[in-house]
């Protein structure tokens, strides 16, 4: 009898069995939350309806119904179903599955092979997989809770299709509770807040929920249908899905940085919030928030990088949990300031300047001349003091000669920058002034030198 006849896990009604593998799916489309996949329209349900599969990884959270979905996949195109684990497997039991596989297909036999955890291959023996691959001697379908764009192989992506699997919301959540109630053939003992309480446990996980269930319908017959409170004492409040070194660390921090730009406090305190309670570390928050007020409001609001070190600071005294505090007044403090990038993106002009324009000099009136040599070079020659002019502007030029003058920093008309942009301004119009008057000290520097210029001698005041 070939694995394919073998009686199915499925239709075992075991009652030693956990009930979430007693409710697994016996049909593609029993999966519950996956429609944008497997129904007739998605990709995966057009794939089964060829009778077509091709190699495949799913990419999504944890008791999503990745594993159901490989099972059944073998199902509903005829291949035999080899599960493999990589946190348990190595090269050995590849090897004996591609053997495997490989009799299988000289028979005409297809094999799917699954791989749990995918991702904890190492290189090499992701890429033991290419070969057998891609001349058809095994179809892959891969599973991971990671990025598979950060933790697999370019060349083993490149002969597989990526399909993320959503996280199961509540409507999904619950049709797996009524699944459970009709199985066993009595509800859960839960008043309705409880039992929203209960898929809030969930996080979207389908496993975890119907473990939860199990300890509620494991409670003696009889037993009062427990509120919120009494269903915490009965089953462990599940920690936040979050891993500090993963996907979900970088996509929180991000939600948390577009948050704060896009002037959204509540949005950046959930952020914050989440973050917190799956473990990071606050200063990593702290020293990202430093970043944010430099690069996202900058000038707008010069307090703003103020704010963001006093509360790091704050935190490195205080600590855990009354730091926290200073550090959720921070993102407050930078969701609520006037944006601007304006120095960002002038660093990032003034940069591509100077690699365009090399290793040119700065103008000879802006050089110090501390030797006798050096002012007879004409070092220092014509420069102006500015607080000495009548403007407290003199208007000279301080860039190299040759480089045309280019606007890198263009301020905003919001917070402080607004009254930088109109000094700028006003200086603008003085140094084309004096362009205008012809002062040759204005774009050149080779004006006279006042002799009351504390630097006549060459000194180093700057």
């Amino acid at each position: 009898m070939s694995q394919n006849d073998a009686p199915s896990l499925f239709e075992i009604d075991d009652a030693t069995r956990p009930l979430a593998d007693r409710l697994r799916s016996r049909r593609l489309s029993e999966v519950v939350g996956q429609e944008h996949l497997l129904g007739p329209e998605g990709p995966l349900g057009r794939m089964v309806a060829q009778g077509r599969l091709v190699s495949t990884i799913l990419w999504g959270p944890p008791g999503c119904g990745k594993t159901t979905i490989a099972r059944l996949l073998a199902d509903a195109t005829g291949l035999v179903f080899e599960p493999l684990s990589a946190t348990f497997s190595g090269v050995a039991e590849l090897r004996k599955v591609f053997a495997a596989a490989a009799k299988r297909r000289e028979i005409g036999q297809g094999t799917l092979l699954f791989v749990d955890e995918i991702h904890r291959f190492n290189r090499a023996q992701q890429d033991s997989f290419l070969p057998y691959v891609e001349d058809g001697t095994i179809t892959l379908v891969g599973a991971t809770t990671e990025n598979p764009s950060f933790e697999l192989n370019g060349a083993l992506l490149s002969r597989c299709q990526v399909f993320v699997l959503r996280r199961l919301d509540e409507a999904a959540l619950r049709t797996l509770l009524d699944r459970a109630e009709q199985l066993l053939g009595r509800p859960l003992p839960l008043q309705p807040q409880a039992a929203e309480a209960l898929l809030a446990m969930a996080d979207g996980d389908g496993r975890y929920l119907l473990n939860l269930a199990e300890q509620l319908l494991a409670l003696p017959a009889g037993t009062p249908p427990l509120d919120p409170a009494a269903l915490a004492d009965v089953v462990q409040q599940r920690a936040p899905l979050y891993d500090k070194s993963q996907e979900g660390h970088y996509n929180l921090i991000s939600a948390l940085h577009k948050s704060m730009r896009g002037s959204d406090p509540d949005a950046a305190l959930y952020w914050l919030a989440r973050m917190l309670a799956g473990g990071e570390d606050p200063l990593y928050v702290a020293r990202r928030l430093v970043r944010f007020a430099s690069e996202d409001v900058g000038i707008a609001d010069p307090e703003a990088i103020h704010q963001a070190l006093a509360a790091w600071d704050v935190y490195e005294r205080l600590g855990s949990p009354e730091g926290e505090l200073a550090i959720a007044q921070a993102v407050v403090y930078l969701a609520t300031a006037p944006k601007s990038v304006a120095v960002y993106r002038a660093l990032g002009r003034a940069t591509r300047a100077a690699k365009r324009s090399g290793s040119l000099m700065p103008p000879a009136h802006i050089l110090n001349a501390p030797t006798k040599l050096m002012r007879e070079l004409g070092y220092g020659s014509g420069y102006r003091y500015d607080p000495d002019t009548p403007e407290g502007f003199s208007g000279q030029s301080y860039l190299p000669e040759g480089l045309k003058r280019e606007r890198f920093y263009e301020p905003t008309a919001g917070g402080y920058e607004r009254e930088i942009g109109e000094r700028l301004r006003r200086w603008e119009r003085l140094r084309e002034r004096a362009r205008e008057r012809g002062d040759a000290d204005a774009d050149r520097g080779d004006g006279p030198r006042p002799a009351a210029d504390p630097d006549g001698a060459g000194g180093s005041r700057e």
